[in-house]
C-alpha cells in the first residue's frame, strides 16, 4: 500500500465510525452498543492489517478459502475474526477454531453441522440464525414461521449457541427503502427475546451493510457489516490465489 492509500483507507474507516455514532445518537442508542463488523471481503492482508492499525476491532470474510488464507498470513491480528458469508456444511470444520461469530447460519441442517464438528473439538460456537426476511426464491435463510421451531429444535444442541439473528434485506427498487425489512427484524429479534429457549440469548441483531447501514441502526441493528464505504470497490489481487475454492 501507498501512504496515500493507507490514509485514504483511515479516514473512510473513520468517517463511517462517525457515522454510526450519529446514527446511534439519534437513535437515542449508545454508540459503544453498535459493533462494526467491517466486510473484509477481496482486500489483502496488508489492507487488513492497515484498518485494524487504523482503529477497526472486528473483521467479517464471506469465503471459507479467502479467510483460510488470509489467516495464514496474520491479517486479522488485533482484531475479532467472524464469518458473514454463505458457508456450506463441509468447510465447517476449517471455521472453528478461528472465528468468535457465524453470522450466517441459514438451515437447520447447517446448525446441525456446526454442533456435531464443535462436539469433535468440545467447544460450543456462537451463531446467528440469518432470517431470509424478504421470502426471497434465490437467498438462504429461516422464514419467519419456521423460527420458533427451528430455534426449538436447536436449543437442544449445546455444542452451539444462537446470540441473535442476522438478515440481508431486498435490494432496494427506486425510492423504496428496507425500512419495513428492518422493523419487522426489529420485532422478531424482540418477539423472540421474550421466549425462553435453552443456548439461546438475543445478544445481537447484524443487519445494514454500506448503502443502509444508518436506517438499520435506527430500527436496532446492534451488528453492522460495512465493506465499500470502507475499502472502496476493489479486484482481487491478481496472483494471490483468493479465488481457489476448497474441494
Amino acid at each position: 500500500m501507498t501512504e496515500t492509500e493507507r490514509s485514504t483507507l483511515e479516514e473512510r474507516l473513520h468517517d463511517v465510525q462517525q457515522r454510526i455514532a450519529q446514527a446511534a445518537r439519534a437513535a437515542g442508542r449508545d454508540p459503544k452498543e453498535v459493533l462494526l463488523v467491517a466486510a473484509t471481503k477481496m482486500n489483502d492482508a496488508e489492507r487488513v492489517q492497515a484498518a485494524i492499525q487504523a482503529g477497526l476491532t472486528a473483521c467479517g470474510e464471506n469465503r471459507v478459502q479467502e479467510l483460510l488464507e488470509k489467516y495464514e498470513q496474520g491479517a486479522y491480528q488485533g482484531a475479532d475474526l467472524q464469518f458473514i458469508g454463505t458457508l456450506q456444511s463441509n468447510k465447517v470444520k476449517y471455521l472453528l477454531g478461528k472465528v468468535s461469530l457465524i453470522q450466517s447460519v441459514s438451515s437447520l441442517k447447517l446448525a446441525e453441522c456446526i454442533a456435531k464438528e464443535a462436539k469433535k473439538r468440545n467447544m460450543c460456537q456462537d451463531i446467528l440464525l440469518e432470517v431470509n426476511i424478504g421470502r426471497e426464491e434465490a437467498k438462504s435463510g429461516f422464514l419467519v414461521e419456521t423460527l420458533d421451531s427451528s430455534l426449538e429444535a436447536l436449543s437442544k444442541f449445546p455444542e452451539i449457541h444462537i446470540r441473535g439473528l442476522m438478515a440481508i434485506p431486498p435490494i432496494p427498487t427506486g425510492t423504496d427503502k428496507n425500512s419495513r425489512y428492518f422493523a419487522e427484524m426489529r420485532q422478531l429479534f424482540v418477539d423472540i427475546s421474550a421466549k425462553k429457549y435453552d443456548n439461546v440469548s438475543m445478544d445481537y441483531l447484524s443487519m445494514g451493510m454500506t448503502a443502509d447501514f444508518e436506517e438499520a441502526i435506527r430500527f436496532g441493528a446492534n451488528i453492522v457489516r460495512v465493506g465499500t464505504a470502507i475499502f472502496g470497490r476493489r479486484p482481487y489481487p491478481v496472483g494471490t490465489g483468493l479465488s481457489r475454492e476448497i474441494q
